[in-house]
């Protein structure tokens, strides 16, 4: 069995994601799959789950091999909090579930990746403050944190990973130049690890839609 990269992507279901949003989250996250699809180096390597989060924080699926990967539809509430620190807590605890350490005799799975996205403040904000801590000293190859519209809460994003990226709008084209530049990302790490490099490499540059928050 090849050494997994590891992909958990975190998206904000709370009720400010409900209609247009959500829809293009679906569409988005589905267009990825795609593009991951067609690249060998990322169907050799890639693993993927999904965690949503508003009221409750929710496992859409494992880690599952990028080839065997079933998205559901995603939906959210009509309202509801942003529990983003339960779902830090939920990819911590998993993360250590998931991810195969190296041995004396064996290599373990690549460092994994994570994508976060939401488009408001997390309402568990006691919890919130506990998790930045443990997420920043897990040993992830990259944290990619994405704030979406002009509610988002950059300020927060930016205690959890120095690379958080903005965009205007929670429209379609928005999610699609978003879930374009994940894809992106994510072949650019797999081809690295065909290479032999780790799963820290640089990021592509994003599209002009999604800004680099400084």
């Amino acid at each position: 069995m090849s050494r997994r990269l590891p992909i958990y992507i975190a998206i904000d279901t709370s009720g400010s994601m409900n209609g247009e949003p959500i829809m293009s989250v679906n569409v988005g996250l589905q267009a990825m799959i795609h593009a991951l699809r067609q690249d060998p180096h990322a169907l050799d390597s890639v693993h993927l789950s999904i965690i949503t989060f508003d009221n409750d924080v929710k496992e859409i699926f494992p880690i599952t091999p990028l080839e065997a990967v079933q998205i559901p539809e995603i939906t959210c509430p009509r309202s509801g909090a942003t529990n983003l620190g339960a779902a830090l807590e939920m990819v911590v605890k998993h993360m250590e579930r998931d991810v195969a350490k190296s041995s004396a005799d064996k290599k373990g799975d690549w460092r994994p990746m994570l994508f976060l996205m939401t488009d408001g403040a997390p309402s568990d904000t006691a919890l919130f403050n506990e998790m930045v801590t443990k997420i920043r000293g897990c040993d992830f190859g990259k944290i990619i944190a994405c704030a979406a519209g002009p509610k988002a809460k950059e300020s927060f994003l930016k205690q959890i990973t120095d690379t958080v990226v903005s965009l205007d709008t929670t429209d379609s084209a928005a999610f699609s130049n978003f879930f374009k530049w994940v894809s992106a990302s994510v072949e650019q790490s797999s081809v690295g690890i065909g290479a032999g490099a780790d799963s820290s490499s640089p990021l592509p540059p994003p599209p002009d839609e999604i800004q680099i928050v400084i």
